[in-house]
């Protein structure tokens, strides 16, 4: 079993780092949202704080390092570098799926790095939804807190995914029950997190009333775990998979969609996911009620050249969000929730059809 999951882990970051793993014909919609220019802010561009609070820890922008990787040789590195730049940056992190740790001390370490590079940032557990109705205990939860000394523990939601992937485990009945099950037992807040298809409303509401802390939505218009499944599954000779990981390559919510949703559905804080690119489509995001964005596949690359290389492009992100910021003419992030926005294009006929 470490074997395979090992040589899983390699094949997800060779595919993600060699192919065009991203949406094709859908796209996040934040092309159809509009902040409206402010021609006299009345502030100084330096005076802008990117600063927030997320779950009662402080972050210098709001942007989260989302779950990449562990559990193979590759990892530690990549692991190693983006630590390094969320504690130079003051930002928080997810690991990846922790599945792997927890089967292996050594591998383990791929993952326990990140504390011991960043011991000041936000840092989140995360294990695999379909681990929860498999048996996974609140001792194991426990486990991958500790093992990392996480801050938050992370559920991703990955139904499809488990389906086209060759050797995944679409078992799913009786999830929620388990996630509410979980956030009774641990004594870190839950976040609940999709890959890449969205979070509707109803699924919102039922992880309010499960009791997590915050959503993750990641929505669609980014990485499509279908089409990483699809190069996987062609490798290895499996049609079918393959076949169906290209049919379902651009299923799911649009990020803005879903963050829209989202935010009427519930109260509890909101993370925007899914094909956030630049400064701009973070504000975006604040504007229509996230708390942060989280960020994955345009910093893989970068993560394994070097921490250097990572910090140089967020840095270039929260220029972006600062401009982005100063031309609306709001000082703080919180301000940002309060400014207007006008809906064009596909994403008001999605509104009509909501």
């Amino acid at each position: 079993m470490d074997e395979e999951l090992t040589k899983r882990k390699v094949d997800h970051v060779d595919i993600c780092l060699g192919k065009d793993v991203e949406a094709k014909t859908v796209t996040t919609l934040f092309e159809c949202v509009h902040l409206i220019h402010n021609a006299l802010p009345d502030l100084n561009f330096d005076s802008i704080d990117t600063s927030t609070i997320f779950l009662n820890h402080k972050f210098s922008a709001p942007i989260l390092i989302d779950a990449m990787i562990g559990g193979s040789p590759i990892s530690l590195k990549i692991n190693e570098n983006l630590a390094l730049a969320a504690e130079e940056l003051k930002i928080g992190m997810v690991v990846g799926s922790q599945r792997a740790g927890l089967s292996s001390s050594s591998l383990a370490e791929t993952y326990s790095i990140v504390r011991k590079k960043a011991p000041d940032i936000f840092l989140a557990s995360n294990i695999g939804a379909s681990q929860l109705v498999k048996g996974f205990s609140k001792e194991e939860a426990k486990k991958c807190i500790d093992m990392i000394g996480a801050d938050a523990f992370v559920v991703h939601l990955n139904p499809l995914q488990e389906v086209v992937q060759v050797g995944g485990d679409p078992q799913y009945e009786g999830v929620i029950n388990k996630i509410h099950e979980l956030t009774t037992q641990l004594d870190v807040p839950m976040i609940v997190k999709e890959v890449g298809f969205g979070i509707s409303k109803e699924v919102a509401i039922k992880l309010e009333m499960a009791g997590v802390s915050a959503i993750n939505i990641s929505g669609a218009g980014g990485t499509s775990w279908s089409a990483v499944e699809h190069y996987r599954a062609l490798a290895l000779g499996d049609k079918k998979r393959s076949n169906l990981g290209q049919l379902f390559w651009d299923w799911g919510i649009p990020t803005v969609v879903s963050l829209i949703e989202t935010k009427k559905a519930v109260k509890i804080p909101i993370i925007a996911s899914g094909g956030i690119r630049t400064g701009l489509d973070i504000a975006k995001s604040l504007v229509l009620g996230a708390n942060l964005a989280g960020m994955a596949l345009p910093l893989l690359k970068p993560a394994t050249v070097s921490k250097d290389a990572i910090v140089s492009l967020l840095q270039k992100v929260i220029y972006e969000l600062k401009t982005a910021m100063f031309a609306v003419g709001c000082r703080n992030v919180q301000a940002m929730k309060r400014e207007r926005y006008v809906i064009t294009g596909k994403l008001a006929e999605w509104k009509i059809v909501e």
